[in-house]
């Protein structure tokens, strides 16, 4: 049976935004309070008073324990170098049984140029490859049996060095999302290895985008 409670927290889960404010102390309770009144009635198929959202509201809990906070802090604390690397091209090709041979050609050529950025995700039914401009002439050529069905350039990325256990942290990931969010940030693409994470943004957004992840140490 659903409560005031429990239709205040499923509010709060869905709306990042609405949770960051609260944990920050930013947000008037009472204004809120009367916000929310239409959604809970609505929910609860009855009229609600706002004293009793209210209430609910002060006594929500936070969903990361006081204990793995700290822990969080700490990640963010040993964050270890961040580079940012500009000029960059992203690739969309369909999956189809001739790619890897596709892809193995590019790996051939610059494997021996470690100044190139490459990054290669294949999903089910289609491959990306985020590689730097000046090999572009190369992927076209390489993959030119292929069909492509997307293409952005002038992209640049941001690689952040995570401290070891970082899998075990929760909400590690979240947290670097609703930050980056909050700016106002779009990410056109997201991608990681165990203790390496990278997002890939559009040109005119990597200098806020970069003063985000820097303040993430603080």
């Amino acid at each position: 049976m659903k409560t005031i409670a429990s239709c205040v927290q499923e509010i709060i889960a869905t709306s990042p935004f609405l949770e960051e404010g609260l944990s920050r102390e930013i947000i008037n309770f009472s204004a809120l309070a009367k916000d929310l009144n239409r959604p809970i009635s609505e929910m609860l198929r009855k009229p609600v008073k706002d004293g009793a959202i209210m209430m609910a509201l002060r006594r929500h809990q936070q969903p990361l324990q006081v204990e793995n906070s700290k822990r969080l802090q700490s990640v963010f604390n040993q964050l270890g170098d961040i580079t940012v690397r500009s000029n960059l091209s992203d690739y969309t090709f369909e999956n189809s049984k001739t790619l890897i041979k596709s892809h193995s050609q590019i790996l051939e050529k610059i494997s021996a140029n470690h100044q190139i950025f490459y990054a290669f995700t294949r999903g089910m039914f289609e491959s990306n490859i985020i590689i730097s401009t000046s090999e572009s002439t190369s992927v076209l050529k390489a993959f030119e049996r292929e069909t492509q069905i997307g293409f952005q350039d002038k992209l640049s990325a941001i690689s952040i060095y995570l401290p070891r256990g970082n899998s075990k942290i929760v909400g590690l990931y979240y947290q670097i999302f609703k930050r980056l969010a909050w700016e106002n940030i779009t990410l056109y693409e997201v991608v990681s290895t165990t203790n390496e994470f990278t997002i890939v943004v559009e040109d005119d957004l990597v200098d806020k985008a970069f003063s985000v992840i820097k303040r993430l140490k603080s």
